[in-house]
């Protein structure tokens, strides 16, 4: 798809790009925990990267060229509702870090993103180099959303709006978010603590930790927590990453909550790895947390969709099958699916 069908596609989220309201209200205090001094959370295994260094990868950045547009391969569009058996499960790659998880009768949706821009600003920032797999329009009535964290890449208004005014989903997210939420109109949150947890019908859905950080502005660092999801079910679990880099808690998150059936886990947004390592994992990391956490299949985010960093749009999977031959892991156990395909697991 052209950019221009793409605007004519979705021209409702092209116009809004779901501005900020709260980018100036300090945040809101927080009880004290290893990961919180009251106000700020922070990483309790990795110090944060000194200043320096971000005017350091500003200065000295080499960013590889990536293509202006790509058009995607077509799929047909997910059913609405993959099965009645909460045991029969259905994944779709849509984009970057969002994915549709259709469990039994429930579509569960990860930090959903179909805007054009993921900036805080109309025509400036990090532009979709692809449409998503999968047409807002076609995705079917969503129960949940699983969101990680606020960044532009991962927490989109505009996206969260249209599917709050839809489909209401109970959206499960860290704290600190539900401010932000309800001045927007998305009022069905759940906010959750690291290790904390939300039932919702036949599910279990815990907030786990993640090495990472927040912040849409200037006054807002780290005002927010960051982590990921794991939706625990009778027919086994899922765990969505969200955006991190490697660290003890896979190992920790698979002895408190045991191995995931499906792990979605980034592997793109890394070079330079001296910068960005701390934060994303790259595809060697993210063989490292498949094997840290025991799961059955790993899947394939945070990648092919908007240039963050600077390697080329197809070294996250070229240097994945390499990393998955270093480790001995066989491909079929870590695979990459392309935007708008389904997996049935």
């Amino acid at each position: 798809m052209s950019k221009e069908k793409l605007q004519r596609h979705e021209p409702h989220l092209l116009q809004d790009t779901g501005r900020d309201r709260l980018l100036s209200r300090p945040g809101r205090l927080h009880p004290a925990s290893e990961h919180c001094d009251g106000k700020r959370f922070f990483n309790p295994h990795h110090p944060e990267r000194p200043l320096t260094q971000v005017f350091t990868w500003l200065r000295t950045r080499k960013p590889a060229r990536w293509p202006g547009w790509v058009d995607n391969e077509a799929f047909p569009p997910p059913p609405a509702c993959h099965s009645v058996h909460l045991q029969d499960w259905r994944v779709t790659f849509v984009n970057h870090a969002t994915v549709l998880l259709q469990m039994g009768p429930y579509n569960l949706l990860t930090d959903p993103v179909w805007a054009a821009r993921v900036s805080p600003f109309r025509i400036l920032g990090p532009r979709r180099v692809r449409a998503a797999g999968v047409a807002l329009k076609d995705v079917p009535k969503i129960d949940a959303v699983l969101l990680s964290h606020n960044h532009y890449d991962h927490l989109d208004l505009a996206t969260l709006k249209f599917l709050a005014k839809r489909d209401n989903p109970l959206v499960v997210t860290g704290l600190g978010y539900a401010p932000l939420l309800a001045d927007n109109g998305i009022r069905h949150v759940s906010e959750l603590d690291w290790w904390e947890h939300v039932a919702f019908k036949d599910l279990r859905i815990h907030f786990t930790p993640a090495q990472h950080f927040s912040g849409r502005g200037v006054r807002d660092r780290d005002m927010t927590l960051w982590g990921g999801l794991w939706v625990e079910t009778a027919a086994g679990s899922l765990f969505f990453a969200g955006d991190t880099g490697y660290g003890p808690h896979f190992k920790e998150i698979r002895e408190r909550l045991g191995s995931p059936r499906l792990a979605l886990l980034p592997i793109g947004a890394y070079e330079p790895y001296w910068f960005m390592g701390p934060v994303h994992m790259n595809p060697d990391d993210a063989v490292r947390a498949h094997r840290d956490l025991e799961a059955g299949l790993s899947l394939s985010i945070h990648f092919n969709t908007f240039q963050l960093t600077d390697e080329p749009i197809d070294r996250p999977v070229q240097d994945l099958g390499q990393a998955l031959d270093n480790h001995q892991v066989e491909r079929a156990r870590f695979i990459v699916l392309k935007e708008g395909e389904s997996r049935v697991l």
